[in-house]
C-alpha cells in the first residue's frame, strides 16, 4: 500500500473561512447537515449504479443500493453510511479539503451576511454541504473504500483548519461506500435521537431515490425510514404538495416552496418522464456566466448526468429530472450532447415549461408575477437567442410601463390600449427604472397618453435590437429617431403643435448645431418634449442610447455616433435665447443645454471644468444685471 503513513493536511483557504461562516453565521438552522450528508451519500450510490452498467463486479455481493443512519445517544454519536461509489484517496483530497466550483467569492459574501434559513438556502446552493456537518459536530472521521479497490482511506478533522488522511485496514473499512462519523457536540446531541432524525429525514430527504434506514441504537435491528421509490414514477394522483415540495428540496438544494410543478409523461414516438419545478426564490448564481442547468437526467431510474442541457439557458432556473427508456444505459456522457432523442425530449420539456408557465399566468396572474419577478430578466434572455419561441416568450413577457404602476403589464394589455393612429410598440431602456421613467423623452407620449415600456434589465437592450415585432407592431425607442408624434391626439383635444419653427428660432438651432458640430449629429426642434428644454436621441440608423452605451463598455463599439439634440422651441429658456444676440452668451448657453441633456440622460459633462467655467460666467451675468436692477 502507498503513502501508508497518515498525512496532516491544511483545508484550502477557502474552505476555512466557509467552516468559520458555517458554525458563526448559520447555526440557527442546522438540521441542513443530515440533508447534506444524506444527498450525498445518495449521489454516491447513483455513480455506482452508472458505473456499474459498464462494469457490473463493481456491485459485488452487494447490489441493494442503501443509505444507512446509525445512532448512539449515548455516547452522542451519529454515523451516516453508504454502500456507494466510495472515495479513492486522491478522491478524498479533493472532495473533502477544496472547493472546486466558481463563484466562490460571492457564495462568501452572501453566506457572511445571511442567517438562519436563507444561510441554510445558500449551502445548498452552492453544494458544499458536507461541510454543515460542522455546525453539529466537534469532530468528523469519514473512512471510505472505492468500489473494485483493495485500499481504504481515513479522512478525519476537528473542522479548525486542518484535516489528517490515514490509510485503513479492510477490516475496519467498508467493503464498498464511505461512511461519515459525527462526535456531536453537546448542545448537538438530539441529533442522535430516533424521534429527531426520522422528522428531519421525513421532511427533508424522503423521497431520495435510494432507500434510507435507521440503526436506533447499537445493537438494534434496521428500521426503514425512505423507500427509495422514484417519486416520478408514481401516478399524479398518488403524490401530495408536499411530497412535491419535498421531492424539490431535495433535488435543488433549497428551503423554499417551489412556485411551479411540472410532471408529465410524455408517449408516443419518444417516451419519457418529466419533473420539473421552478424555485420560489433566485439562486445567488442565477447570472453566474459559468451557471448551466439543474435537470438530472436518468435512463430507467439510474442517474446518467446533470450536465446533459436538457433546457436552454434561458431556462437554467429549472430544477428537476428527465427520465427515458429510450436511451441505452451504456450511453456514454460524451455522446449524449450529440443525442437526436435528446434533442427532441429538449424540444419537448422546453415547450412543455413554456406552456405550462403561460396557463399559470392566464389562471393565478399573482403567482405568475412572482416567477416573473425572480426569473423574467432571464427568460428574455429567449427573445434574444430563441427565434422558435419568440412569439411565445413575449407572450409570457411582463413589463412595467409609464401606465403599470408598481406592477407589470402583459404585450396583449399593452395593444388593448393602442391610442388613435399608433402604429408602434413604444419602449425607452436604461439601467434604472425609476431615472428612465423620468427621462424627458418621454413627455410627449404622456401628454398624448401614450404607454411606453420601461425596460431596465441589461439583456433588454439586446433582444429589441432583433428588429421583433408582437402581432404586427414594430418595438421602437422613444430614444431613438424622429417621435412621429405629429398624427396622434393630445389627451386634452388640443391640436399638436406645429412642426414649423419661427425665424428667431431656426436662426438659434442653426447656430447651436455650427457651436456644438464637433459633439452632435444635429440639432432640431422637438416634438417629443412639451416640458423640458432639450434631450438627446441617436440617429435612425444604429443602436439606440442605452444600447450604444452597453457595446462602448464590452468594448464591442469602435465609435459611439454622435448624439442628435432636440429643443423644444416652446420653452420659455429656449424662446428667451432665441432673441439674445450675444454670440459668446448663445455659445456657453448651447453648451450648457447640451451637458444639461446629458444629466437627464444619466451622463456627465463631457468636460467638467468647462461646464463650471461657463456656468460661473452665465451666473456672473444674471448677478450683474440683477444688481444693476437693484
Amino acid at each position: 500500500m502507498t503513502n501508508a503513513t497518515p498525512e496532516q493536511r491544511s483545508f484550502e483557504a477557502d474552505v476555512s473561512r466557509l467552516l468559520h461562516m458555517m458554525v458563526h453565521s448559520v447555526y440557527s438552522d442546522r438540521d441542513v447537515f443530515l440533508r447534506e450528508l444524506i444527498s450525498n451519500a445518495a449521489d454516491a450510490c447513483e455513480k455506482l449504479r452508472y458505473e456499474a452498467i459498464a462494469r457490473p463486479e463493481l456491485l459485488g455481493e452487494e447490489p441493494k443500493l442503501a443509505i444507512t443512519i446509525a445512532a448512539d445517544a449515548e455516547a452522542g454519536r451519529l454515523v451516516i453510511a453508504d454502500n456507494g461509489i466510495g472515495m479513492s484517496r486522491d478522491e478524498m483530497i479533493e472532495a473533502l479539503g477544496t472547493i472546486a466550483r466558481s463563484g466562490t467569492r460571492s457564495f462568501m459574501e452572501r453566506v457572511a451576511t445571511a442567517e438562519g434559513k436563507e444561510g441554510a438556502q445558500l449551502i445548498g446552493q452552492f453544494g458544499v454541504g458536507f461541510y454543515s456537518a460542522f455546525m453539529v459536530a466537534s469532530s468528523v472521521e469519514v473512512v471510505s473504500r472505492r468500489a473494485g479497490s483493495d485500499e481504504a482511506w481515513a479522512w478525519s478533522s476537528d473542522g479548525k483548519g486542518e484535516f489528517t488522511v490515514a490509510p485503513v485496514a479492510l477490516e475496519d473499512a467498508p467493503a464498498r461506500g464511505t461512511r461519515v462519523a459525527l462526535h456531536l457536540m453537546e448542545d448537538a446531541r438530539t441529533y442522535a435521537e430516533r424521534w429527531t432524525l426520522e422528522r428531519i429525514v421525513k421532511e427533508q430527504s424522503g423521497h431520495v431515490p435510494v432507500p434510507i434506514a435507521l440503526v436506533e441504537k447499537p445493537g438494534a435491528e434496521a428500521q426503514t425510514l425512505a423507500d427509495g421509490a422514484a417519486l416520478w414514477t408514481k401516478p399524479k394522483s398518488e403524490i401530495s404538495k408536499e411530497d412535491y415540495a419535498e421531492f424539490y428540496r431535495g433535488v435543488a438544494g433549497q428551503y423554499d416552496e417551489p412556485a411551479a410543478t411540472i410532471h408529465f409523461r410524455a408517449e408516443g414516438r419518444h417516451e419519457y418522464t418529466a419533473l420539473a419545478f421552478v424555485p420560489g426564490a433566485r439562486p445567488f448564481d442565477l447570472f453566474d456566466a459559468d451557471r448551466k442547468g439543474r435537470i438530472k437526467l436518468y435512463v430507467k431510474r439510474v442517474f446518467i448526468t446533470d450536465e446533459a442541457e436538457l433546457l436552454p439557458r434561458y431556462l437554467r432556473f429549472v430544477r428537476g429530472i428527465v427520465d427515458t427508456a429510450d436511451l441505452p444505459l451504456n450511453v456514454s456522457r460524451e455522446m449524449i450532447q450529440d443525442s437526436p432523442l435528446l434533442g427532441a425530449i429538449k424540444k419537448g420539456v422546453t415547450n412543455r415549461v413554456l406552456s405550462d408557465l403561460a396557463k399559470l399566468a392566464e389562471q393565478d396572474g399573482d403567482a405568475f408575477g412572482k416567477i416573473w419577478e425572480n426569473f423574467g430578466a432571464v427568460i428574455k434572455e429567449g427573445l434574444y437567442e430563441d427565434v422558435e419561441r419568440r412569439a411565445q416568450l413575449l407572450g409570457l413577457a411582463r413589463f412595467r410601463t409609464t401606465a403599470s404602476g408598481e406592477g407589470r403589464r402583459s404585450l396583449q394589455d399593452y395593444l388593448g390600449s393602442l391610442r388613435e393612429n399608433q402604429t408602434a410598440i413604444y419602449y425607452i431602456a436604461g439601467d434604472d427604472a425609476e431615472r428612465i421613467a423620468a427621462s424627458p423623452q418621454l413627455e410627449g407620449f404622456r401628454a398624448r397618453g401614450i404607454e411606453v415600456l420601461l425596460l431596465s434589465d441589461p439583456v433588454d437592450s439586446f433582444w429589441v435590437s432583433a428588429g421583433l415585432d408582437f402581432e404586427g407592431k414594430p418595438f421602437k425607442s422613444v430614444t431613438q429617431g424622429s417621435a412621429d408624434l405629429g398624427l396622434i391626439p393630445l389627451l386634452d383635444g388640443e391640436a399638436p403643435p406645429p412642426a414649423d419653427t419661427s425665424a428667431e428660432i431656426g436662426a438659434l438651432l442653426a447656430s447651436m448645431k455650427e457651436v456644438l458640430a464637433e459633439e452632435v449629429d444635429d440639432v432640431r426642434a422637438s416634438d417629443r418634449l412639451t416640458e423640458s428644454a432639450v434631450c438627446l436621441v441617436a440617429s435612425d440608423q444604429g443602436p439606440d442610447r442605452q444600447f450604444e452605451r452597453l457595446l462602448s463598455a464590452a468594448g464591442r463599439l469602435g465609435s459611439a455616433a454622435k448624439p442628435i439634440l432636440e429643443v423644444n422651441p416652446r420653452h420659455a429658456t429656449v424662446a428667451a435665447l432665441a432673441t439674445i444676440e450675444d454670440a459668446a452668451l448663445r455659445a456657453d448657453a448651447a453648451h450648457l443645454l447640451l451637458d444639461t441633456a446629458r444629466v437627464l440622460d444619466g451622463e456627465r459633462p463631457r468636460d467638467a471644468s468647462a461646464f463650471a467655467e461657463r456656468m460661473t460666467r452665465l451666473l456672473a451675468r444674471g448677478l450683474g444685471k440683477a444688481v444693476e436692477t437693484a
